[in-house]
């Protein structure tokens, strides 16, 4: 009999399975995770998993390609070694309880074969009743006398023994590791590195991944630059976490009672006292963190006071830094988090833009879904037509024209999207604009309150939500730059039920720009960078532009899932994908291209390694913009 090849869907799907069981450590606790994903998300939640198992199966390939180091590697690092202007000594902090003992061994293996000499290791025994963690702590003690170790008398927990073993510490920056989980061999020169590139720099994080049982690197986090919006919803510092030693003892350390979230307590109440400047992002996976049946790198679930903590580490901050918010648990067993943010009282005017031509029902459902379903209730809406000429749109137009929260403005001028938007925010009486297509339809209440709550905190430019699909699946979740390609959508048609790229398609983050079709941003803002661009950008791009203009005048754009929207994309105006349009596209393409160049390569919101071409976001990259040691 002869084995005839599987098709590529199903030798995908083999794949997947193979990943998930070895990433989970067994077919038994895959098993558990797809029951409780049906329980929560129903069988779409199953397809997220392998789905995402899938996405990492060539990881393999990717790290003997981009991040395995040979001999001749070794030498040219040791020889950067010696060109280093400085060389600060780097204290690795770690607790110890009753880790197993190759585990143990491995942690300590990992810290002695760093290709960075100065660094001291600083543990502390946390009462451990195993006898073999004393045996080889100070084994290992006797054999470097880099490595410092303390026994405590009274198991104290996480906190207390990291506390004790940061009092070890004499280096001026400190790294954390847990006691089972190993650095790359490279982990800390790359730090050095980055000091000597920041010397600004008080706290920096890298991209990391998870270490099966058999030893497998698997699920790599490849993470954005610094995000405090992002860092609200998931602890997306750590690991590997290295911190100014001084900001640390300043603080006190860890605070006891936040077990299990000490590190996300931590950096936030860092990020409090240092400019946002001097938090460093190094886009290199340096640091392998172990998969265990009590680990949080499996299941939150395994240490229900984790989400506890988070949660109360959050909200102090917020607190702290004078913001009135709601933090809730976006699902039962994870600590990722949703905030939302309130809007003063009495409510700022929202001014709602909507340019529109002809297409009636469309006008129709978006105006209702504005005024009948609509929690937010202090708005104007400004229509703006383009030249309608159906009998029944204009109809309609003449009963909205009466309407005393609304307006109508004709312009038969030639279709220009920037013109048309620009014109009626200036004649705008809100201190809020939204920007909204007529194809919008608006059945979460809340919307408009959480775009707005975004809109005005501090240092915040253009905020945009999750579209959808009448299929439910997602349209825009924020959008990344894409190099020749300019932009596109992140999590372009993700169903609902699917958390995307480690839960990022559930959580509010910093995007380099959000989509016009739903954009709330302050009038004074929208004004200060010139609205957007009718010269050169007036059906495309225009929304990508004028984010980035927020960005280079010191303001983020801010993608928010908790509102939601439908969008009929395109709807009135069809696609641009042939003839006259297709070239009218491609002219302001080009002219982003040149007008942001390198920009477009470098999103901060995303990451080097991971894939811009062929809208393949969030997959590894084939050709990553950064080299291995860069």
């Amino acid at each position: 009999m002869r084995w005839l090849p599987l098709p590529g869907s199903a030798c995908r799907g083999l794949r997947a399975a193979q990943t998930a069981v070895r990433s989970r450590g067994g077919v038994l606790p895959v098993a558990r995770a797809a029951v409780d994903v049906i329980r929560r998300q129903g069988l779409g939640g199953v397809r997220s998993l392998f789905s995402r198992a899938a996405q990492t199966d060539d990881y393999g390939a990717w790290i003997a390609r981009f991040d395995t180091i040979d001999a001749t590697a070794r030498v040219a690092l040791h020889d950067k070694i010696a060109q280093f202007a400085t060389r600060p000594r780097i204290s690795i902090v770690v607790p110890v309880f009753n880790p197993q003992a190759e585990h143990l061994r491995d942690m300590l293996d990992s810290v002695i074969g760093q290709i960075y000499p100065e660094w001291e290791l600083c543990l502390c025994d946390d009462a451990s009743t195993e006898p073999h963690v004393a045996e080889i702590l100070a084994q290992y003690a006797a054999s470097d006398v880099r490595i410092k170790t303390v026994r405590r008398e009274v198991n104290g927990h996480i906190c207390a023994a990291s506390n004790d073993a940061l009092a070890l510490a004499t280096g001026s920056f400190v790294a954390l590791l847990d006691h089972d989980d190993r650095l790359a061999e490279h982990a800390l020169y790359m730090v050095a590195l980055y000091l000597q590139r920041h010397p600004e720099a008080k706290l920096l994080y890298s991209d990391e991944d998870k270490l099966t049982a058999g030893g497998e690197r698997v699920q790599p986090y490849f993470k954005p630059d610094w995000d405090p919006v992002l860092m609200l919803g998931q602890n997306m510092f750590s690991h590997l976490g290295v911190f100014s030693t001084a900001i640390m003892r300043e603080l006190g350390g860890f605070r006891v009672g936040f077990e299990g979230s000490q590190d996300h307590d931590l950096v936030l109440r860092c990020a409090e006292k240092v400019d946002a400047s001097a938090i460093v992002h190094i886009p290199h996976v340096l640091y392998h963190w172990r998969i265990s049946e009590q680990s949080t790198a499996r299941e939150v679930a395994a240490k229900p006071y984790v989400r506890e903590a988070a949660k109360r580490a959050v909200k102090e901050h917020l607190q702290r830094t004078g913001r009135v918010a709601e933090v809730e648990w976006l699902r039962p067993t994870s600590s990722m988090l949703r905030v939302l943010f309130s809007v003063p009282e009495p409510q700022p005017l929202v001014s709602v833009i909507i340019p529109t031509r002809d297409k009636p029902h469309l006008l129709a459902q978006c105006v209702e879904s504005l005024s009948q379903r609509t929690r937010y209730a202090n708005i104007e809406i400004l229509i703006v037509d383009n030249g309608s000429t159906d009998e029944r749109a204009l109809t309609l137009l003449s009963q909205y024209a009466a309407l005393e929260n609304c307006r109508v403005i004709r312009d038969d001028s030639p279709f220009n999207y920037s013109a048309l938007n620009n014109r009626a925010a200036a004649l705008a009486r809100g201190s809020l604009l939204c920007l909204l297509n007529n194809d919008i339809d608006a059945r979460d209440p809340a919307w408009l309150s959480v775009l707005c709550g975004y809109a005005m905190q501090p240092g915040v430019g253009a905020v945009g939500g999750a579209l959808w699909y009448s299929n439910e699946r997602l349209q825009h979740g924020g959008v990344v730059l894409a190099g020749d390609a300019v932009a596109g959508h992140l999590h372009h048609m993700l169903s609902r039920e699917e958390a995307g790229y480690f839960g990022r398609a559930l959580l509010a983050q910093q995007v380099s720009a959000v989509t016009g079709a739903c954009l709330v941003v302050r009038k004074a803002l929208f004004e200060q960078v010139g609205g957007l661009d009718p010269d050169n950008l007036g059906v495309a791009y225009n929304d990508v532009d004028f984010c980035l203009k927020l960005n280079m005048e010191g303001y983020r754009n801010v993608f928010v899932p908790y509102a939601s929207l439908y969008h009929h994309e395109s709807a009135t105006r069809g696609a641009d994908r042939t003839g006259a349009r297709a070239a009218r596209l491609e002219r302001e393409a080009a002219w982003m291209r040149q007008r942001w160049g390198v920009r477009l390569v470098s999103d901060p919101a995303y990451n080097p390694n991971l894939e811009i071409k062929g809208g393949r976001f969030f997959r590894l990259s084939e050709s990553p913009r950064i080299g291995q040691f860069d």
